[in-house]
């Protein structure tokens, strides 16, 4: 039986933490979103976006070894640490490999972690109409945790977790209903996530040079209308002088004579503009009333049509 893939339930945002017996609360991790499908043997990895991911975690074919079924859905978040916390950056360098050499190499160098917290489908039965309650009951019994697969714990209040969140200056945290089913295709009230920060996908419109080398970028979404907005600059993040280096080199072929963007950004001077192809995740405190982004770093290159940099981003 071949399992096909699903899209997975999605929490909304929300400034408030829900109260109440019925909420648990778990750390939202700064990773890739990732369902491992097993059957007849086979396992599978496909990202939110519906991608195939196995090859770039060979670790993780080996289901039994980490979850005791016959065949199985499991949700869940791909992530990899850096100075002892979650880095969107660590886990898109082995996401955005290709080459299995590559992957062999990297995967000794930045480890993976997957972060388990939900069972769609379990041993020929589907679980989604089951209560979070009854899957995690479930979850706690087939998964065997390891350092590279952990079940994501449960806390039966908000305010404590986020409060921790804060302090480590991590993302944010997800609650959850303990009586919801899980909605596939679906994002609704009863999965609420709050976050300390803001974040989306932007495309590269222009750049900027010192010395030679790209130093900073010019980011944009689109709107309704289908017009390339520029929403602000970025030169801090994770990135290291040889990821600058390789946009240098890689932006050549994209560079173009007129501006992409609709409107004028604010950093014209020296800018050189390039056909928006690239895409990166952006981190940022908040939407300046000029509508463009206040303190953003960049969180690291992401593998997702440009149809996903529109304005509205949740």
């Amino acid at each position: 039986m071949n399992l096909e893939s699903i899209v997975p339930f999605e929490p909304i945002r929300s400034k408030v933490i829900p109260q109440g017996k019925e909420w648990i609360a778990q750390v939202k991790w700064d990773g890739v979103r990732m369902l491992v499908y097993y059957t007849d043997g086979e396992a599978r990895l496909i990202n939110r976006q519906g991608r195939d991911r196995t090859l770039q975690y060979p670790e993780f074919t080996e289901v039994p070894a980490y979850c005791k079924a016959d065949s199985v859905i499991l949700d869940g978040e791909m992530i990899a640490l850096a100075d002892g916390k979650p880095s969107f950056h660590e886990i898109m360098r082995r996401d955005s490999l290709r080459q299995e050499r590559e992957i062999r190499f990297a995967s000794g160098r930045i480890a993976a972690i997957y972060m388990v917290f939900d069972v769609v489908y379990y041993n020929g039965v589907w679980m989604n109409n089951r209560t979070l309650a009854e899957r995690q009951q479930l979850l706690g019994q087939i998964i065997i945790p390891s350092e590279r697969v952990q079940g994501v714990p449960s806390l039966p209040e908000g305010e404590p977790l986020l409060a921790v969140m804060k302090e480590r200056s991590w993302e944010g945290i997800v609650c959850k209903r303990l009586d919801s089913t899980y909605a596939i295709g679906g994002k609704d009230a009863r999965w609420q996530k709050i976050k300390l920060t803001h974040d989306l996908y932007a495309a590269v419109g222009g750049v900027t040079y010192r010395d030679g080398m790209v130093n900073a970028v010019l980011l944009g979404l689109y709107d309704e209308d289908g017009k390339f907005l520029y929403i602000g600059h970025a030169g801090s993040g994770k990135w290291k002088v040889q990821d600058w280096r390789d946009l240098t080199e890689h932006i050549r072929p994209l560079i173009i004579p007129v501006r992409p963007f609709h409107n004028v950004p604010e950093r014209v001077k020296g800018a050189v503009w390039i056909q928006p192809a690239l895409v990166l995740k952006v981190q940022f405190l908040e939407w300046t009333p000029g509508g463009t982004m206040r303190q953003p770093i960049i969180q690291g290159w992401v593998n997702v049509p440009l149809e996903a940099c529109h304005v509205g981003q949740s």
